[in-house]
């Protein structure tokens, strides 16, 4: 594989102290590459959008800052710390991958949000349903809505349970991909309300967001970073 089948990546200059940055990140797949070098950072308070063709990897590179799928080169760092420096529980709770369609365990969409607190990560919070009433309310949900099987909601439900459930253990940053895609227009203003709400409580928050919509990128960041389609 040639360097220059590479993506090309636009991206700002790599500041002293992001919150996470990636440098010379690369990823190939199916004798291809992706991306890369891909430099990258996430400043305290930023809103950022990724932006590119489909197929060109947005959603990989996404996994990939999680730490869910491998790097083929790079460097990220998280608060200064290597990724190799952290225990992974606790750099995935503070750093939340929002997948478009998130898994969810059989049972009520109350228990999605009790059941994070079984892992030990997490163990140190309390649930705070009150507070999952107010997040809930704001996508235009009552309480009832805790007590429906998870087998019977819409896949617009279905990422509303997800984005409250993120939202609940507090991460510093969110890597949303395609968080609303499924959701009315109604609910998907209040869902970027909620997770603008979110970043404005603490300034050291901050998030990455995907969408196949152009006008919603530019309502919910302030600047992109766009992955140009691999030549072949």
């Amino acid at each position: 594989m040639q360097h220059d089948d590479r993506s090309t990546v636009t991206a700002t200059k790599i500041s002293p102290n992001p919150l996470l940055s990636a440098i010379g990140l690369e990823r190939s797949a199916a004798g291809r590459w992706l991306w890369g070098p891909l430099d990258l950072e996430l400043r305290p308070g930023e809103r950022v959008g990724i932006v590119g063709p489909s197929g060109c990897g947005k959603s990989l590179l996404l996994r990939t800052l999680a730490g869910l799928d491998p790097l083929d080169r790079g460097k990220i760092t998280f608060d200064t710390r290597s990724l190799s420096d952290w225990e992974m529980p606790r750099y995935r709770a503070a750093i939340v991958y929002l997948p478009q369609r998130s898994a969810l365990i059989e049972g009520t969409v109350e228990d999605n949000f009790r059941a994070i607190y079984q892992f030990s990560v997490h163990r140190h919070r309390r649930y705070d349903r009150d507070r999952i009433l107010a997040n809930l309310a704001a996508l235009g949900r009552d309480e009832t809505f805790l007590t429906q099987p998870t087998g019977r909601l819409s896949g617009g439900e279905m990422q509303i349970v997800a984005l409250v459930r993120a939202l609940q253990i507090e991460p510093s940053v969110l890597l949303l991909d395609e968080p609303t895609a499924s959701l009315d227009s109604t609910t998907t203003a209040r869902a970027e309300a909620l997770v603008d709400g979110w970043r404005i409580a603490n300034p050291q928050r901050a998030y990455l967001w995907t969408s196949h919509d152009p006008q919603q990128i530019i309502r919910v960041s302030d600047r992109q970073i766009t992955i140009a389609e691999a030549r072949s």
